[in-house]
């Protein structure tokens, strides 16, 4: 993640877990199926206490850049507007990605589902 910082306090202070909860609900159709599930995964990453705290940490500013309205990409931005948020959002799970368990990819899977149906998973590639 160091080859694009992310400014963390900037975006470290737009993240919540109600802001993402509600960025999520509305969004799908925007951000699509497969980029939601990575930014579940990235939640359940960051609550997990046997994470280090440094990985668990480095998780909230993409979640923060997720949330924020205010990104390189206005995400009402046609087409285009959540591509910024995916390179974001990439970089950190490949930051993550070793504490990406089968217990992580299930919650992040079971809250797609809640929030969506059980049609949801036909869209994840």
């Amino acid at each position: 993640m160091d080859n694009n910082k992310i400014d963390v306090e900037k975006y470290g202070k737009n993240y919540s877990e109600d802001g993402l909860w509600n960025k999520i609900s509305g969004n799908l159709k925007k951000a699509g199926a497969n980029l939601i599930y990575e930014v579940l995964q990235l939640f359940y990453v960051a609550q997990n206490p046997n994470v280090p705290m440094k990985i668990r940490a480095a998780m909230i500013a993409p979640l923060g850049y997720f949330i924020s309205p205010v990104d390189l990409i206005p995400d009402l931005t046609p087409v285009v507007g959540y591509t910024d948020d995916a390179a974001v959002i990439a970089m950190a799970i490949a930051f993550a990605h070793a504490y990406i368990d089968d217990e992580t990819r299930r919650k992040a899977k079971d809250k797609l589902v809640s929030f969506f149906g059980t049609g949801i998973l036909k869209n994840l590639a």
